[in-house]
């Protein structure tokens, strides 16, 4: 323990976790029951206390990974939430992030194990202290990313329709897309690959499945990560 700062008051630093994911045409957030004080059975986003040896953004990686049981994962950071009176039990500072999975992934035994659920983000309850703010927050960030750059493929599986794609864009963005320009787009980006393969669970008519080619991504010199 040093001996400098003595005169000055120490505050927590926590990190909440944000988790997006899309099913069955809906964007969704994985949140559940406070099981401790303050705040014990309010909604709220999955987080943890900064240990001591480690920085904020392997915090966040720990929590996700503690939550969810996935690695590398496209995890963005939202922003710090430092209200004095946010955290009613003490003078805590969260650092907040948000992260997309693809639901499949994600195995339902930890779901129970940690007591959260898939919640519409359309129906969300409202959430413990400034939780909301920080989902509006990461909701706002995705959207502007989603605009430029492919995260959507970070919610689907390797393998999709285009129905799929343009339905996961409107339950980002929150409206209704043109399907002709929808396609129209689609088409014009190398990076999305359409395979000889055919979807026949979601569609009678069967729908070809298209994936995502991160590599052409790369290489494409107008898209840039």
């Amino acid at each position: 323990m040093t001996i400098f700062y003595q005169d000055h008051s120490k505050v927590l630093v926590s990190v909440d976790c944000i988790i997006f994911g899309f099913d069955e045409g809906q964007l969704r957030i994985l949140v559940g029951k406070r099981q401790m004080d303050p705040g014990r059975g309010e909604w709220s986003l999955y987080g943890g206390f900064v240990n001591a040896d480690e920085g904020i953004d392997e915090a966040a990686n720990r929590v996700i990974l503690e939550l969810t049981g996935l690695r590398n994962l496209y995890i963005r950071q939202v922003g710090a939430f430092g209200s004095v009176d946010r955290d009613p039990g003490e003078r805590v500072i969260s650092i907040a992030y948000y992260a997309l999975i693809n639901v499949k992934d994600y195995d339902k035994s930890l779901q129970e194990q940690h007591g959260v659920e898939w919640i519409n983000i359309e129906e969300m309850p409202k959430l413990f202290s400034d939780h909301d703010d920080m989902v509006r927050r990461a909701l706002k960030m995705m959207r502007q990313k989603i605009s430029c750059e492919p995260i959507g493929f970070n919610l689907l599986p390797s393998l999709f329709t285009l129905t799929q794609l343009q339905k996961l864009y409107e339950a980002v963005m929150g409206e209704e897309v043109d399907k002709r320009n929808f396609r129209k787009r689609i088409k014009d980006m190398d990076f999305i690959e359409k395979t000889e393969l055919i979807d026949k669970e979601s569609s009678k008519r069967g729908a070809f499945l298209y994936r995502f080619n991160r590599r052409a991504y790369r290489d494409d010199p107008y898209f840039k990560l």
